[in-house]
Order: C-alpha cells, then sequence, then structure tokens
C-alpha cells in the first residue's frame, strides 16, 4: 500500500469556510491579537500567516509588538490592557519568546486574560481544559483530532463516528508536551479513548509504537520514526518540528516511513496549517460567547 499523504492545507480550508460563514453572522467583528515579543524573523513570519488567515475569514487582528529591549513589566502590563480593546476575541502570545524573556514565560502567559485565552496557556486557561469545562482548547492538538475526525470520514465512519473508528485501536501519543502531547491526550481521554502516553522514562517504547495502530508524535526529535520502528498501515501524525539544515523536519523520517505507514501528515503541511485554523475557531467561540452574553440577554 502506497502512504497516503495528509492534506493538511485541504483541511484548514474546509475548517476556516465553516468557521467564516459563523464570524461573518456575528452582531459585531471579532478581534484578535497575536502579541509578538523581539524580531525573529520565522515567528513574524507565523504572526502574519495567522494575520492573513484571520482577516481573510472576518476577524481583525490587532497589533501587539514589543522590541526585545522592552522591559518584562512593559510586556506584562500592555498584554493585560488588550481585554480592553473593542470585541477583543482572542490574545496568544507568539512563542519562543526571546532569550532574555525566558525567565518571565510563565508570567507573561499568564497575562494573557483568561477568557480571552485562546492558546489556553496560561494556568487559569489551562486549568480550566484539564478539567474538562473548556469549549477551547491548545489549537496543535484540537488540529491533531481535527484530522483523526476526517480520516474517520474516509473510512465511512464520517467525522462524528471518530470515536467508534478509533475506539478499538491501540494509540500512541509521543511526547508530553503543553502544545501537543498533554493537551492531545487529554483531548484523547475526554472521548473515552484510552491512548498510551510516551515520554523519556517509558519503558518499551519501541515496543509501543510497534504496536501501535495510531502514532501522534510531539516529541520534536528531527526523523526519529523509521519505517522499521512501525507497524504496516499504521496513521502517523507528525506533529513535531525540529531545525535541520536551515529547515524545519518533523519526527517522522519522511522517506523511511514512506510505503510503511498507511497515512502521514507532513512537515510541513499537515498539523501546521490545520492548528491555524483551531486557532481562529477558539476565536470564534470565545466571540459567540461573548455575543450571547452582550445581545441575547
Amino acid at each position: 500500500m502506497q502512504t497516503k499523504i495528509i492534506d493538511g492545507k485541504k483541511i484548514r480550508e474546509a475548517i476556516l469556510e465553516e468557521t467564516e460563514k459563523a464570524v461573518r453572522a456575528l452582531p459585531f467583528v471579532p478581534v484578535f491579537s497575536d502579541v509578538l515579543v523581539g524580531s525573529d524573523p520565522a515567528s513574524r513570519q507565523y504572526v502574519r500567516m495567522k494575520e492573513k488567515a484571520a482577516e481573510k475569514i472576518g476577524i481583525k487582528f490587532h497589533r501587539a509588538d514589543f522590541p526585545e529591549t522592552a522591559s518584562r513589566e512593559a510586556v506584562v502590563g500592555e498584554i493585560r490592557k488588550l481585554k480592553e480593546v473593542p470585541n477583543i476575541c482572542g490574545v496568544i502570545v507568539q512563542l519562543p519568546l526571546p532569550e532574555a524573556f525566558g525567565a518571565y514565560r510563565k508570567e507573561i502567559l499568564d497575562a494573557v486574560p483568561p477568557e480571552l485565552d485562546v492558546d489556553c496557556l496560561g494556568a487559569v486557561a489551562s486549568q480550566k481544559f484539564y478539567q474538562g469545562k473548556s469549549e477551547i482548547g491548545p489549537p496543535a492538538a484540537l488540529a491533531c483530532l481535527a484530522i483523526l475526525d476526517s480520516l474517520a470520514g474516509e473510512f465511512g465512519f464520517g467525522s462524528a463516528g471518530a470515536k467508534k473508528w478509533l475506539s478499538g485501536k491501540k494509540i500512541a501519543v509521543l511526547g508530553q508536551g503543553e502544545l501537543v502531547g498533554k493537551p492531545t491526550a487529554a483531548l484523547l481521554f475526554f472521548r473515552g479513548l484510552s491512548p498510551t502516553v510516551v515520554h523519556s522514562q517509558t519503558e518499551n517504547i519501541e515496543e509501543i509504537i510497534k504496536e501501535a495502530d495510531v502514532i501522534i508524535s510531539g516529541m520534536g526529535r528531527g526523523k526519529y520514526i523509521t519505517g522499521e520502528m512501525i507497524k504496516k498501515n499504521v496513521i502517523l501524525l507528525d506533529a513535531g518540528t525540529s531545525e535541520s539544515e536551515g529547515g524545519i523536519v518533523g519526527d517522522a523520517d519522511t522517506e523511511s516511513v514512506l510505503g510503511t505507514a498507511g497515512y502521514l501528515s507532513p512537515v510541513p503541511g499537515g498539523v501546521g496549517p490545520v492548528t491555524v485554523a483551531m486557532l481562529l475557531r477558539n476565536v470564534l467561540k470565545v466571540a459567540q460567547k461573548m455575543a450571547r452574553e452582550k445581545y441575547e440577554r
């Protein structure tokens, strides 16, 4: 069987089309802000990408850029003030932060008003998510579930039947980082599934990977997963990114797994584009909640 490459851009466009219709139906124009500290070219590119996607579907983008020379107090203070922007429905901090701000990462993320924390990285929003009390979730994790839902449709279950399709499969989540591994495992648990979470202290790692029917990897270990490590026809969602020879690679060694994996989400072009769509869907959900509270009393 030839490996089928998952087209994240196609899935993203379908989600954005649906999100745009809902955004246009709102009684106001929602506003989204991606806070950028410093001038890292890659970070600037990611912010522009999200700005472009937001504006395309009717969400206004609010710029909040800080030079690397800005003080911690200034950055934290201005982030907290973003809740005063009219119709603001989402705030995130572009990561990674410059090295000079590394020690203040938690304080900066916690400065995002919890009700606007569409990355769910601040302490309050994160706790609410893991308690199963949030309408939104970490976008990369939501993206992994959205891709699985899309694949369920290909297997004749329909996206609503994804749980049934996955229930008999062995699912391995590689890594337990706050962006992918930990929240993805939580979302699967919320669906009544029982993934095996693999981390550095896990025993029999290779055996778990080999037996898995579905692998979701967010380790950030470039080209770690090879064709010899996986079972035939495994569904491999690669959500890990690492720098290699001036470019970005995923956790899977693409050339090695082709022909063995049944489905593969590539890096780039797989989970990444869908993550942007799920982020903007989070913004929409905050906007819908605001609309209910302000206009439907």
